[in-house]
């Protein structure tokens, strides 16, 4: 029987893709590890690999399709001594994988990862992502279909339970509440604003990509579910300079492979503050507050199209050297497209620095489930008071946002000032 090659859920959050590009053509020979086409999800451009062996049959989905749901079935692959005669099923053009042939083998690659064992190795190219699980955070995860249906019907389509694979919102299930007349109503905030007025002459339309969609989603649920308390304080490096300019000076002198930045330092301050005030090394859940034991702090990096934050996990454990050379390694591999998923997903903690760019003071949006973010302004010289004189000092403004359900006030103060003092005696992160 035919082999279906359905559209891999390569992520939580991805419902659909685009299929950008097919590598291989009808009647070209299909073998295990071969990338057989291009997808992009909602974090990244990803190539498929095949597992099984066969023929590419036939391509039910072109190259350039997008918004194409999670489970339709985009080719098929023919078995040795099969020939097109078994392809009959699918003249009708795509299926989701629930409507392939009763009979058939395991799919081919690409398959769905939301419960069971992937059997295609996707490599990134822009930025992986890691495998699908069904939702734990309240989000609803249904076809693009039965969301533009639910919509126009006024549905609440939060209120339904899907019939699709692993719970999956369906056409089907808002064809029935519709039909029993009495589907859930969505409220007006719900249905969210009147569609956007058409650009104004001159304009250029730039179609989102699915990581900006993504990116998008995640920072508008994280404000309106997350309580955000924002402290600022100030931090003087003058001695962080000195240190660091010592100690690069031997790191050259002894030839060695990095070269401290300010922000190695206040990756280094940033964890042993998490380990000095464990109680801001947390998460929210609905029945319990997550108390983390490892220290893995997320930095963001921007990168085309987005953002993306490598983690330097058990920063708390590792030199300012140590710290130096990963970040210089994962800030690269991320720009480049080949960070791993697990070098990205997750994280306690994390660390935006716009300080290189002239940035005075910012307040950065919490990155869910985490329960803050240091936001790092740029080190410049200011007028301050010391011993009741004037004097000039290089002073760094950060400012931490919290999550107010976890990380409070008075708490996120004991961690500023702690994350403070590393900052201000930098020698206290040797020891």
């Amino acid at each position: 029987m035919p082999i279906p090659i359905t559209m891999p859920a390569l992520s939580p959050t991805m419902t659909e893709g685009n299929l950008t590009k097919w590598l291989k053509a009808e009647g070209d020979t299909i073998k295990p590890g071969d990338v057989i086409a291009e997808i992009e999800t909602d974090k990244a451009t990803m190539e498929v690999e095949a597992v099984d062996e066969g023929t590419l049959g036939k391509i039910l989905v072109a190259e350039g399709s997008e918004s194409v749901a999670v489970n339709t079935v985009i080719a098929v692959l023919l078995a040795e001594g099969e020939d097109k005669k078994a392809l009959a099923s699918y003249a009708a053009g795509p299926k989701t994988a629930s409507a392939a042939p009763a009979k058939a083998p395991a799919p081919a690659a690409p398959r769905p990862t939301a419960q069971s064992a992937p059997p295609a190795v996707a490599r990134p190219t822009a930025s992986a992502a890691p495998p699908v699980a069904p939702a734990s955070d309240g989000r609803v995860i249904a076809s693009p279909l039965a969301k533009r249906m639910a919509a126009q019907a006024g549905v609440d389509i939060g209120a339904l339970k899907g019939s699709g694979p692993h719970g999956r919102i369906v056409k089907a299930d808002i064809d029935a509440a519709v039909g029993k007349g009495g589907a859930p109503a969505m409220s007006s905030a719900a249905r969210g604003p009147a569609p956007a007025a058409q650009p104004s002459a001159g304009a250029t339309r730039i179609p989102h990509t699915n990581m900006r969609k993504v990116i998008a989603r995640r920072l508008t649920e994280a404000k309106q579910t997350i309580p955000h308390i924002y402290l600022t304080i100030d931090c003087e490096i003058d001695e962080l300079l000195k240190l660091r300019k010592q100690l690069n000076a031997k790191a050259e002198a002894a030839k060695a492979d990095y070269k401290l930045s300010v922000n190695d330092f206040v990756i280094r301050a940033a964890a042993l503050a998490l380990r000095k005030v464990p109680g801001a090394n947390v998460s929210w859940t609905d029945d319990a507050v997550l108390q983390h034991n490892a220290v893995d702090i997320s930095i963001a990096v921007a990168v085309p199209g987005g953002l993306i934050t490598p983690i330097v996990k058990n920063a708390d454990q590792k030199g300012l050297a140590a710290i130096s050379r990963e970040m210089k390694d994962l800030a690269a591999r991320a720009k480049d497209g080949k960070l791993k998923p697990e070098e990205f997903q997750g994280g306690t903690f994390s660390i935006s620095n716009l300080g290189m760019y002239g940035i005075r003071q910012f307040e950065a949006v919490i990155n869910p489930p985490q329960a803050a973010i240091l936001a790092v302004g740029a080190g410049e010289e200011r007028a301050v008071v010391k011993q009741g004189a004037l004097a000039i000092a290089t002073v760094m403004s950060v400012t931490l946002s919290s999550d107010h359900r976890v990380v409070d006030g008075a708490l996120a103060a004991e961690w500023l000032q702690a994350f403070k003092g590393y900052v201000s005696d930098p020698l206290t992160m040797l020891l």
